[in-house]
């Protein structure tokens, strides 16, 4: 048995290597005059383009492949109009038989209008499900996929030979039969294209993007003790990676309500959407909302979660009590002040907090400051502390996020603890230089929520503090304050020193003498 794990791991990472050196390839060889940030738009839309087409060809398939060999990518597209209304439902989407990726892509050398062409299905797509439930889900999802930008060539011939060899190389992607397969292959293509183009583009393309491995212990942290949950949710859900995790924790089917999110960035809202679709999320399985979070909430009716992870944007400007609404919306007044308005840090905590389930658990990436900062954010954390909200502190390694090298903190919550303790782990130093980023290893992350579960003292690593501890040290949670760092400088034993000093001048003394009776000889 253990031999056949061992098999199967080394298949899945020679299949994940294979196809990350194809899109490698793909990125470098298309990529010509347009910008990498901007040509991950490209990959991912055709990416996206062809797996809803395969997701839809497969599905119709299997419904009725009973003893026959129906196709559908085979059907003229007038048989497959009577199939549209049903499909939509269950899918969310309808792509007629000649709209197909794989149709397009046979003749896409010979199309000389393949821009209008495809122009024409991504909008034939999205209007698809213009009046059904999935409409607010399909709404906009091609828009950053402009087949007519200027970008892709300066003349229209150019733009459509680039789009062919776009989707000629998409096409030769080894993806495989669904069945087959022993990776989330579309998924892990997007995961690798996020995190390939992240690296790349600094803060700017870099900031919504978190890395699997911290999405990963968030979203174990969150589910400790838990084989299912009912809705997972995230604020700033950026390109969707940190809700994902709990489909990999835990087993899609395992979220039994749902993958709950909002972004305020439209493109990466977009993103987000489409990367739902690429690890075969049903529309209906996901709800992804446009918006800012702090002032402008999209799921009222859907909270209490039951797990909430969320990497929100440090230290931005929201705000605050200059909006006189804001001060009573009961995601805040609890507190009885409001996260600074240059600093809405604690603000995106508080919703958070206010938005969990009595036996949820909520996992945070914060920046440091907020663990020490006075004002307002003291008297938020004298609100967390006072109320046995706050269940752990964990110090991460510096530069592990893309467009910053900053040590954060994982800040976790719970509204039903047992007792009125909060623990502190220290993981500064839990870390692998992977390129040029720190990297959490399978070993970081797992000696991390292993002592997150224990939840007991370890010396130089964690420790469990009393509340009653923490308001005395002015409600400071920073992880410095309470767990002692390891001394590995050198023990001196000062006597030994003081003899060896004295020696090393009795002998400089000689060789002076020595020297001195050298030259004169010299001289003389």
């Amino acid at each position: 048995m253990a031999n056949k794990d061992i098999d199967l791991n080394m298949t899945k990472e020679q299949e994940r290597s294979e196809l990350h050196r194809a899109i490698w390839q793909i990125a470098n060889d298309l990529r010509g005059s347009v910008d990498g940030w901007d040509f991950k738009q490209y990959v991912l839309g055709i990416l996206f383009y062809r797996f809803i087409s395969e997701n839809l060809t497969r599905h119709l398939n299997d419904e009725k492949n009973e003893g026959t060999d129906f196709d559908y990518a085979k059907l003229d597209d007038k048989t497959a109009e009577f199939g549209r209304k049903e499909t939509i439902i269950e899918k969310g989407f309808y792509i007629l038989p000649s709209e197909l990726f794989g149709n397009v892509r046979k003749n896409a050398r010979n199309d000389e209008n393949l821009n209008e062409t495809l122009s024409r299905i991504f909008d034939n797509i999205e209007n698809s499900a213009k009046g059904f439930e999935s409409e607010d889900d399909l709404k906009g999802l091609f828009d950053d996929l402009d087949v007519n930008s200027n970008k892709l060539g300066p003349t229209v011939e150019k733009r459509n030979q680039r789009i062919a060899k776009l989707l000629e190389a998409i096409g030769d992607l080894r993806l495989g039969e669904y069945a087959d397969n022993t990776i989330d292959a579309f998924g892990d293509a997007y995961e690798y294209l996020m995190a390939m183009y992240a690296s790349n583009a600094g803060k700017s393309g870099g900031e919504f993007y978190t890395p699997q491995e911290v999405s990963e212990l968030l979203a174990e942290i969150t589910t400790v003790g838990k084989k299912e949950v009912n809705k997972v949710y995230d604020p700033c859900c950026g390109s969707g990676s940190l809700l994902l995790k709990f489909a990999k924790v835990l087993g899609k089917e395992n979220v039994r309500q749902g993958f709950y999110g909002q972004e305020i960035n439209l493109t990466t809202y977009n993103l987000c959407r489409i990367n739902m679709f690429l690890h075969d999320i049903n529309y209906n399985h996901f709800d992804v909302a446009h918006g800012d979070t702090l002032t402008d909430p999209k799921h009222w009716d859907d909270e209490p979660f039951d797990a909430i992870v969320s990497n929100p944007p440090y230290s931005i400007k929201w705000e605050g009590d200059a909006n006189p609404l804001i001060i009573n919306d009961p995601r805040f007044s609890p507190a009885g002040v409001l996260a600074p308005k240059s600093k809405a840090d604690l603000a995106f905590t508080m919703h958070m907090l206010s938005w969990l389930s009595t036996s949820g658990t909520a996992a945070i990436v914060e920046f440091p400051g907020v663990l020490y900062r006075g004002g307002a954010e003291q008297k938020i954390r004298k609100y967390l502390i006072d109320n046995n909200y706050l269940d752990a502190v964990i110090q991460l390694p510096p530069d592990l996020f893309f467009g910053t090298t900053i040590a954060t903190c994982v800040v976790v919550l719970k509204k039903s603890k047992k007792e009125n303790k909060t623990l502190f782990i220290d993981a500064s130093k839990e870390f692998v230089r992977g390129g040029n980023k720190n990297k959490l290893s399978e070993e970081n992350r797992k000696k991390i929520l292993d002592a997150f579960i224990a939840r007991k003292d370890a010396e130089y690593f964690a420790k469990l503090v009393d509340n009653n501890t923490i308001a005395e040290n002015d409600y400071n949670i920073a992880v410095s304050s309470y767990v002692v760092a390891e001394d590995t400088r050198e023990v001196v034993d000062i006597k030994e020193l003081n003899k060896e000093i004295e020696r090393i001048v009795a002998r400089q003394s000689e060789l002076r003498v020595a020297i001195d009776e050298i030259v004169a000889d010299i001289e003389r």
